[in-house]
């Protein structure tokens, strides 16, 4: 895996209660690819309510580079729920974003941590 890669995990519940198998956004450097059984990743949803917060990244899969991430639908990269799971939680990869909404993304994260 490497980052910017969407993959298919069961991202952990907040309340510690098992969580659903669910698209994520590899975070983590290609460094430590292969280097840890762990990886850094941002939920995907569903839900567009966020798709406007500086915070978040939208993907519109009527267009090439959300076609490219191998969602099925519009969906929102949140980086404010961010996650590390056991590499051996990943059933799979999905897709992956282009190098303009890996960018995208950076700025998305700065926005999450305070960043300047």
């Amino acid at each position: 895996m490497n980052r910017g890669d969407v993959i298919l995990v069961r991202f952990p519940h907040p309340s510690g209660v098992r969580g659903k198998k669910r698209p994520a956004v590899v975070l983590q450097a290609d460094a430590y690819s292969g280097a840890l059984s762990t990886v850094v990743v941002a939920e995907v949803t569903k839900n567009l309510t966020m798709a406007d917060d500086p915070a978040c990244l939208f993907v519109d899969v009527s267009t090439r580079e959300g076609q490219s991430t191998g969602l099925i639908r519009d969906s929102v990269v949140s980086c404010l729920l961010l996650a590390t799971v056991d590499t051996s939680s990943v059933a799979q990869v999905l897709g992956t974003l282009s190098p303009t909404m890996k960018l995208k993304l950076n700025e998305c994260l700065r926005a999450s941590l305070g960043i300047p």
